[in-house]
């Protein structure tokens, strides 16, 4: 596996790929079926509305979306759905759990601005518990997406798995870490750098500031290595274990609550046996704001990881 990551932003932005990633699944897959929920011109999906049958607004009625998508994998398609993040994991909990989860209908739900990443929805656009609730879910398969090639890749795999499958991911700028091209396994984690001190785990936007950490460690004498799980769930248990009998010490990294996320699936998995920090979300609501003010309100810089990982070395 090929890793890219220089600390420079892509020049596309995931809602400019989006929608050509779709378009080539529909394309290439006649079960394939793409619901929205009257938001595809802010995932530039909008013309395939327009040009495919099998690419259907169903409005602002979320909850209904999954019920018409569940409705259409029982009789043999693959619907990929999308919706901002709220909508995309509160809003239709019960209809995903019931319908997708329980009734064993596969249904790839794309929840777009988790997080900080919402910024200027605010506070009721700002799902910080949506990993919790999918990892709820018996056999849900959850990415928090790194960068393009990771967006593609899941979706390409996704499509086809059985049971629920949430893909998180913002709309707009990235950082890429993943040659194009590149096939990531699900449940199997990815060490983009090496380190004997701690290891940094994290996901989403937060790779990028795990990366920059390191780096900043480095500099200081602490080499610290960096893991992308790929999915929160399922985790890569084995590789988490391994790096931290290496190191004696694991942060998480995450843009998400640490009640329920990556913080607690990695406790989860070490159950002791290792130190382990976070960056990430207390127990808090979001609020309306910057990407940039965002970061530092919630503590979700390379600077607080740096600050995570020499609190948790020096933890006896």
């Amino acid at each position: 596996m090929k890793i890219i990551y220089n600390g420079e932003q892509d020049a596309r932005l995931y809602k400019k790929v989006l929608g050509g990633i779709i378009e080539s699944l529909l394309k290439e897959d006649e079960n394939v079926i793409y619901f929205d929920a009257d938001l595809s011109n802010c995932i530039g999906t909008a013309r395939l509305i327009q040009e495919y049958d099998r690419a259907i607004n169903c409005g602002i009625a979320e909850a209904n979306m999954i019920g018409i998508a569940c409705g259409t994998a029982a009789v043999g398609f693959k619907p990929i759905v999308h919706t901002f993040g709220p909508f995309a994991s509160r809003r239709v909990y019960d209809q995903i759990f019931l319908s997708g989860g329980y009734a064993q209908n596969p249904i790839t739900v794309i929840g777009t601005d988790p997080g900080i990443t919402a910024a200027f929805n605010g506070g009721t656009h700002m799902p910080f518990e949506d990993v919790a609730l999918y990892r709820a879910i018996p056999g849900a398969v959850i990415c928090d997406v790194t960068d393009i090639t990771m967006l593609e890749s899941f979706l390409r795999t996704a499509k086809d798995l059985p049971g629920v499958k949430y893909l998180r991911v913002g709309r707009k700028e990235s950082y890429p870490v993943y040659a194009p091209g590149t096939e990531l396994t699900i449940g199997k984690g990815n060490v983009l750098r090496e380190g004997t001190d701690a290891v940094i785990i994290a996901t989403g936007i937060m790779v990028h500031e795990a990366m920059e950490a390191a780096k900043k460690l480095a500099a200081e004498g602490v080499e610290a290595a960096v893991i992308d799980p790929y999915t929160v769930k399922p985790l890569d248990v084995e590789l988490i274990r391994a790096w931290a009998a290496k190191t004696g010490a694991v942060v998480t990294a995450e843009n998400h609550n640490k009640i329920g996320g990556l913080y607690s699936a990695v406790k989860e998995a070490l159950e002791g046996e290792a130190k382990v920090g976070y960056v990430a979300v207390e127990d808090e609501f979001g609020e309306v704001g910057p990407q940039s003010y965002l970061r530092q309100r919630y503590d979700l810089t390379d600077e607080h990881i740096v600050r995570a990982v020499k609190e948790t070395i020096a933890r006896k």
